[in-house]
């Protein structure tokens, strides 16, 4: 990738932790997913990165709730957004996960590309607000990519530390993965690798390279917390793609709380434009993700 590549800028809509406690502007229901999808296309999003919830706010692995976000979303906006479903989880059953991979046909599916500690700190307290073993083994990591791969989804790998990136290789050489991949970066979680735009250049760095005559791989960094606008500044620079959204981070980078997605999204396309790039198009967006294309369809 390079400065001259668009930007695709993906969303990642509601998360499934955090709360209307914490940020009022988190959707739970279908109809204010849909709307929050119209502020994040029109300010040049062009990916919807979607955990489901209930009506009351709580995290939901049912088809039905997905089904009805990505039919809401979809009747807003038609086919100017990729879909694409979270399947990292703890506690859920994997089979849980594909049934509802099978059931709704996201475009895309994050897949979490390694075990690790999962925690978050805080130094006011000097103690862990939360700590867990997040649990991916490669067992795992495999029956969800032959999943996808049935169901024609593309795979999103996110990976949490330089090891993640490294566990792309083999998948590649067993041939349950074909390049070109589409991996993000996940940076500032607790357990993982520490957020500095020099780990993000050497977490790029390793991944596989594209064998003559393939397409090179498509990158982007997903930041959490604080850290989350310095990372999106050094993707722009290193030439990758971002992820902002509610559940990532909740502030703008002058502090003030985001009132939707759209204005972190529309922060987000700034900042692009700043260093001389720009949003990718939904069409644009597919291509360099290597997503088939949709009869575009007016929203």
């Amino acid at each position: 990738m390079s400065l001259e590549d668009p930007v695709v800028i993906t969303c990642s809509i509601s998360g499934a932790i955090a709360n209307r406690e914490q940020c009022p502007a988190i959707p739970y229901t279908p109809a204010e997913y849909a709307a929050e999808a119209r502020r994040i296309v029109d300010e040049g999003g062009t990916m919807i990165h979607i955990h489901a919830r209930r009506a009351d706010g709580t995290p939901s692995y049912e088809i039905e709730d997905f089904q009805a976000i990505t039919d809401a979303i979809r009747a807003e906006v038609g086919d100017a957004a990729i879909i694409n479903f979270s399947t990292g989880t703890i506690g859920v059953p994997l089979q849980k996960r594909i049934d509802y991979l099978r059931a709704c046909r996201p475009e895309v599916a994050a897949l979490n590309m390694g075990s690790m500690n999962y925690a978050k700190y805080s130094r006011s307290r000097k103690g862990f607000v939360f700590s867990m073993v997040f649990s991916n083994p490669f067992e795992e990591i495999v029956q969800l990519l032959e999943a996808m791969n049935e169901l024609d989804i593309k795979p999103e790998h996110e990976c949490f530390d330089v090891g993640h990136v490294g566990s792309l290789a083999p998948l590649i050489d067993m041939g349950v993965l074909e390049p070109p991949l589409h991996v993000d970066c996940v940076m500032g979680v607790v357990g993982g690798i520490p957020p500095t735009a020099r780990n993000l250049a050497a977490m790029v760095e390793n991944i596989p390279a594209a064998a003559p005559g393939e397409r090179s791989s498509h990158w982007g960094v997903i930041g959490v917390s604080r850290d989350q606008w310095m990372l999106v500044a050094a993707a722009l620079s290193l030439g990758g793609s971002i992820r902002v959204g509610l559940e990532d981070n909740l502030y703008l980078p002058d502090g003030r709380m985001a009132t939707s997605n759209g204005e972190l999204i529309a922060k987000a396309r700034e900042m692009a434009e700043d260093v001389g790039r720009r949003a990718a198009t939904v069409e644009e967006a597919r291509s360099l993700l290597d997503v088939p294309q949709r009869a575009v369809t007016a929203a």
